[in-house]
């Protein structure tokens, strides 16, 4: 009974008619509310999203499509990490289940990453875990630094004996442009344009006070290392960030990451370093004392068998 009750209420809202004041306050006061599913977020990277809505705005769920050769997708975005289910009520794996059978038939293919919240009991489904690294900054800063590795305590030595410096007030492009240059040189996947939107992405959070930048410089004034955070409600995003060569070596990174635990121990926020499968990232991540979690990403496709056969062909061709 309840499962038919709760999928009564879940409508289908095309872009246009989402109250996204409504919107905005569930993501507020959702217990699993992030940074990716706020109106104005969704609007700079996919201005034509729609949503699954519950009982007026008390679970929501974003859905950003798009058609290709006739075939309707819904998927990951560029520069999202969650999506899936934000409740203002309790969750279990019926209502995430619910949602996700009422996603429009005419939606084709599902490629996307449910919130670490979204649970699903169901094993028909094509799932696959993905981990993410959070630190509780609760504690004072002496008892965090306690918890840091010892090849994360010997690049903060490092950082000091090269004599370097935190800022804040990066500019946006400057932390594009550090990324771009060095680690970024290599990845084809974003163009200029999927850059400029997340360059507005920055600037937007600025204004509404969600967010900063900031960066490490060497004692010659050269930039070596910059970050950018989402700030909301109780949780610091580690974003984006980029080091070029001389951070490889003089401790910068791990001098930026240091400086913001420093600055936000002893509140109830959690800093959440957003990834990641990378083995080396996770160690990076985990050297601060960060702790593992998991978020399920879920593929379906809806494709009858033929349609299956060709678009099979066709990603063997194209690859």
């Amino acid at each position: 009974m309840l499962k038919t009750e709760i999928y009564k209420l879940i409508k289908y809202i095309k872009h246009n008619q989402i109250d996204k004041i409504k919107w905005d306050d569930c993501i507020k006061q959702s217990f699993n509310g992030n940074i990716y599913v706020y109106s104005w977020y969704l609007d700079l990277i996919h201005e034509s999203w729609d949503a699954l809505i519950e009982d007026d705005y008390q679970r929501v769920m974003p859905l950003t499509l798009k058609t290709k050769n006739g075939i309707t997708y819904y998927f990951q975005p560029y520069f999202t990490q969650q999506f899936g289910v934000f409740s203002k009520r309790i969750l279990n794996p019926d209502i995430v289940d619910n949602f996700i059978k009422n996603i429009p038939k005419h939606v084709k293919i599902i490629d996307i990453n449910l919130n670490s919240y979204n649970k699903l009991d169901d094993e028909s489904y094509d799932i696959n875990l993905n981990a993410n690294y959070l630190l509780d900054l609760i504690s004072g800063y002496q008892k965090l630094y306690l918890q840091y590795s010892t090849n994360t305590k010997r690049n903060l030595k490092k950082s000091i004996k090269n004599n370097l410096t935190f800022m804040k007030g990066v500019k946006p492009e400057t932390v594009i442009k550090i990324f771009r240059d060095n680690k970024g040189a290599d990845i084809t996947k974003w163009s200029d344009s999927n850059y400029l939107v997340f360059q507005r992405v920055m600037y937007t959070a600025i204004h509404k006070g969600m967010g900063f930048s900031c960066g490490v410089y060497t004692e010659h004034n050269e930039l070596c290392a910059a970050a950018f955070f989402m700030n909301t409600g109780n949780r610091l995003t580690f974003l984006f960030s980029g080091t070029n060569e001389l951070a490889r070596t003089n401790g910068a990174m791990s001098m930026l990451i240091d400086t913001i635990i420093r600055d936000n121990s002893e509140t109830s926020k959690i800093l959440d370093f957003e990834g990641s499968n990378n083995q080396n990232l996770a160690r990076f991540y985990k050297g601060f004392g960060a702790k593992k979690t998991t978020y399920i990403g879920l593929k379906i496709n809806r494709l009858n068998i033929f349609l299956k056969i060709l678009l099979n062909a066709y990603r063997r061709l194209a690859n």
